[in-house]
């Protein structure tokens, strides 16, 4: 076999979607319900998406067949079966989510056992709208599975959906997606797509968050961390997750922690740990950061708020080292060897 033969040969895959993004843009998704020929959609909000919910609700008139207010934090299975109850009840042939990660998971979870269409409205910074991945919870432990029917069929992008987001979850939700930019540059399935994604996903989140976070009504800037996000979301779709995505589903399925709090705690402790074994991610990061892309990164999760530490968000200390020893033992493809004791020595300085 010849030298190029065994050369590595990168894989990217594109998954098929619709897009609609803009101000005012959440105005179409009537429209989109009718090509899609959906007549009896279930419509998928928690309570802080309630006011957006309210006027889908109202615009989508007699398509709207049943609501669901209850999404929980990392898709409980107990939460997708009540949701399913009304599924049945209604005959719904479409979901529709708005909301942040728990919205478009559970609608996620109603499309993989339905076959439904789905349209996402997300008013975060997630992702989780344009990944086929489905991360769910069950006896306080977080599965994820992969497939292209996962992912929404149709994404709707309206800024104005997320001109109501208070301070800290601007901050959490946006470092949540600047994880999903910066694992994927240093992912073993990085192609030059998704380089490319990441490289521009994590220079318009660290360009456009401290701008919002210094006026909170910025509507470009609002805008520019969207469409930032939207990218991220594109790359954790392409590529492999890692060390810190492992930590954020080991820790939040058996805590029930807060997902972008957990994301934006650990996201510098996470890349202080790796970015000494990904000299290409290092240097990315150092460009678009100017200089230590890890004291960049700290400074704005310690911003306007941010969380403290795994302890204040309700980690038990000797819990730790279960965590570490379960994420050793089973490791995701990570560019520095995740050892039992390098791993305690992260979560203790994140505890």
């Amino acid at each position: 076999m010849s030298e190029s033969s065994t050369a590595r040969v990168s894989v990217h895959e594109t998954h098929p979607s619709r897009v609609l993004a803009g101000p005012g843009a959440r105005h179409r998704i009537p429209a989109e319900a009718e090509r899609l020929g959906a007549r009896r959609i279930v419509l998928v909000a928690a309570p802080s998406a309630a006011g957006a919910a309210d006027e889908l609700a109202q615009a989508l008139g007699p398509r709207l067949a049943a609501r669901f207010g209850r999404p929980a934090v990392h898709t409980p299975v107990a939460v997708t079966d009540e949701a399913m109850a009304d599924v049945g009840r209604v005959r719904a042939d479409c979901v529709v989510a708005v909301g942040g990660g728990s919205a478009v998971g559970l609608a996620k979870a109603l499309s993989a056992r339905t076959g439904m269409p789905q349209i996402a409205v997300p008013t975060t910074y997630a992702g989780s709208e344009v990944t086929p991945v489905l991360g769910e919870t069950e006896h306080g432990v977080k599965t994820t599975r992969r497939d292209p029917a996962i992912a929404p069929g149709t994404v709707v992008y309206d800024p104005e959906l997320t001109l109501t987001m208070p301070r800290e979850l601007t901050l959490t939700s946006a470092l949540n997606a600047l994880a999903h930019a910066v694992e994927a540059l240093w992912a073993p399935d990085a192609t030059a797509v998704s380089d490319a994604l990441a490289t521009e996903a994590a220079t318009g989140l660290l360009t456009a968050l401290p701008v919002v976070l210094g006026d909170l009504g910025d509507l470009t800037g609002r805008a520019r961390l969207q469409e930032s996000a939207w990218l991220a979301g594109l790359c954790l779709a392409g590529t492999g997750m890692g060390l810190h995505h492992q930590l954020a589903h080991v820790l939040g399925g058996a805590y029930g922690l807060p997902h972008a709090r957990l994301h934006a705690l650990l996201l510098p402790h996470v890349m202080a740990f790796n970015l000494p074994a990904a000299p290409k991610a290092a240097a990315r990061l150092g460009r678009i950061t100017d200089g230590d892309p890890v004291a960049a990164v700290r400074r704005l999760a310690g911003a306007a708020g941010g969380p403290a530490g795994l302890g204040a968000l309700g980690v038990p200390r000797d819990g730790l080292a279960g965590v570490a020893g379960q994420v050793a033992a089973r490791p995701y493809p990570n560019p520095r060897p995740p050892e039992p004791a390098a791993l305690l020595g992260l979560l203790e300085a994140a505890w």
